[in-house]
Order: structure tokens, then sequence, then C-alpha cells
């Protein structure tokens, strides 16, 4: 759990940062969009090589390769929000002078909160399953490690135990964000109930 925590709280932070900056900027979009395609083409899974190369066997790895595989479902969301935000909201910032880190915070940020929390709950599976990946390779503790060794011993219930509890944490995770994000963009759903 402290790697799946550490790596999407990674992935959700340079996701909404790079994001903000790379989806205001049609330069920047333009010149970083092929290799943003080009690595999240490439699965995480793919990458532990590398990861192991860089970081060796350990928490680093694990929480790079987590990171990796969560910053891009974010990140594109985000741009996607950035793209899509009303040319009226731009006139009307424009118009009242709002410029610099006010409009970032206040104006564009809420804009864009709903495709970002989309972003993170697509995300936060795609972490469990690249904890999993993780844990298998390299590791002698974690659920991918006990799920790995059951598969190899050919112990079905060690195997059945540990999809269920990767199951279940699937889903209070996903309960525990639901919550969340409820409560943070209460704002966003009431006011697409009264549209």
């Amino acid at each position: 759990m402290k790697n799946l925590g550490a790596g999407l709280g990674l992935a959700i932070v340079l996701g909404i940062a790079v994001g903000l900056v790379v989806g205001q900027n049609r330069v920047l979009d333009r010149a970083l969009s092929p290799s943003f395609e080009f690595v999240r083409a490439i699965p995480a899974t793919a990458l532990l090589p590398f990861a192991m190369l860089l970081f060796g066997i350990g928490t680093g790895m694990k929480v790079f390769i987590i990171a990796l595989g969560c910053f891009f479902p974010i990140l594109l969301n985000v741009i996607d929000g950035c793209r899509g935000l009303s040319p009226v909201l731009h006139d009307t910032t424009r118009s009242f002078g709002i410029g610099g880190l006010f409009r970032q915070v206040f104006v564009v940020v809420p804009a864009v909160a709903a495709r970002a929390a989309a972003g993170i709950r697509i995300a936060i599976p795609l972490g469990l399953i690249l904890v999993v990946t993780s844990e298998m390779t390299g590791s002698n503790q974690g659920i991918g490690y006990v799920l790995n060794n059951a598969q190899n011993s050919f112990n079905l219930v060690a195997v059945w135990s540990a999809v269920l509890i990767l199951g279940t944490l699937g889903v209070v995770l996903n309960l525990v964000f639901g919550a969340i994000e409820r409560r943070g963009l209460r704002w966003y759903f009431d006011q697409q109930a009264r549209t």
C-alpha cells in the first residue's frame, strides 16, 4: 500500500502539473504529444528492466513503475480538460485582468478538476496491477510476491486468496476515491444535476 500511495501520489501531482502546463500551451502540446504517445504505448511492465537498472531492486523501482503507469491517464485527461476550456472563460478572465497563479488556482484547476478526477479513477486500478507486477520481480514481500510463489507452487488456495484480496482492495479504493470525489467536486455534481 505504501508503494501504491507513493506512486499514485507522484503520478497525480506530476500528471496535473504537467497537464496544466502542456494543455494551455499549444506549442508545447504539439511538440510533446508524439513523445507522450510513444511512451504511453509502452506498457509500464515492459520497462521493469529499465527501472531496475535506474533504481535497483527495491522500493524506488516499484514506485517508478507505478507512477509511470498511473501518470498518463491523469496527464491526458488534464490536457484534454485544458483544451476544452470555454473560450468565454478565457475572454472573461482576460477582460477582468485575471492572470498568473490566481487564474490557474481559481479558474483553470476547478474547470479541469472533473477531468483530472476521471483520470485518477482510471489510474487507481492500473496502480494496483502495477503493484502486483512490480512485486513479482526481484521482491521478497508483498501481494505480488505471494501470488507469484503461490502460482509457482500450484497453491490454488493462496492464488485465489490473493485474487480476492486484490479485488476487495480495488473496490475499497474505488469507494474511498468516490467519496473524496463527491465531496471535493460537490459543486460540479450540483451544477450537472441542474443542467
